[in-house]
């Protein structure tokens, strides 16, 4: 697997080391020496899936607060998705900053996604397929949301949107809940924390 930094600190893609022959390929999805050895959580308690439909579909923006707050490793498996990330951890020189990825079947690139953040998704394509693993198990009493056409974060969709749930719909917006009690602790890919 390849780590790559993204803008946001501490989040980063993770891209396939492809090994093929005539078969085709084999590459390891996840492994937890690999993400030991890049400083990433290994305690994985639940693996997902997610499906949509319809192109323009937005789920999110979702994460869990304390005690259940979550990282998530997060792979699109058919058709294509803009990943969006939001920074929620006060003082993290990327506090409050969002940044898009596409992941597809195609590039079979993954985003790690910390805890702290806000993580949501459009659907570039039809019948899109997410698998996604996460490091605390879902909580409904824990989850929080935010909005995704919230004006304070001012994410740059690409298409009209064209499905999204009423809860979605209906998270608050920052200016009314604008601290969710998520501090910054620097984690280096490299394992060192300061």
């Amino acid at each position: 697997m390849i780590v790559r930094p993204t803008e946001l600190a501490d989040a980063c893609l993770v891209d396939l080391e492809l090994r093929g022959d005539e078969r085709g390929f084999f590459a390891r999805a996840w492994c937890a020496r690999e993400f030991e050895a890049a400083g990433l959580p290994t305690n994985l308690a639940q693996a997902n899936m997610s499906g949509s439909g319809t192109r323009g579909t937005i789920r999110g923006l979702h994460f869990q607060v304390e005690p259940a707050a979550e990282t998530k490793f997060v792979r699109c498996v058919r058709g294509a998705i803009l990943d969006v990330i939001v920074d929620l951890r006060r003082g993290s020189p990327s506090y409050m900053e969002w940044q898009g990825f596409e992941l597809s079947e195609h590039n079979r690139t993954a985003l790690f996604v910390p805890e702290g953040f806000a993580h949501g998704f459009q659907s570039l394509t039809d019948d899109v397929e997410l698998y996604y693993m996460t490091t605390e198990f879902y909580t409904p009493e824990h989850e929080r949301g935010l909005r995704w056409n919230d004006p304070v974060l001012g994410i740059d969709w690409p298409l009209e949107a064209t499905v999204i749930s009423d809860k979605d719909a209906a998270w608050p917006l920052l200016a009314d809940e604008p601290d969710f009690g998520f501090r910054f602790a620097r984690r280096s890919l490299e394992g060192d924390t300061a």
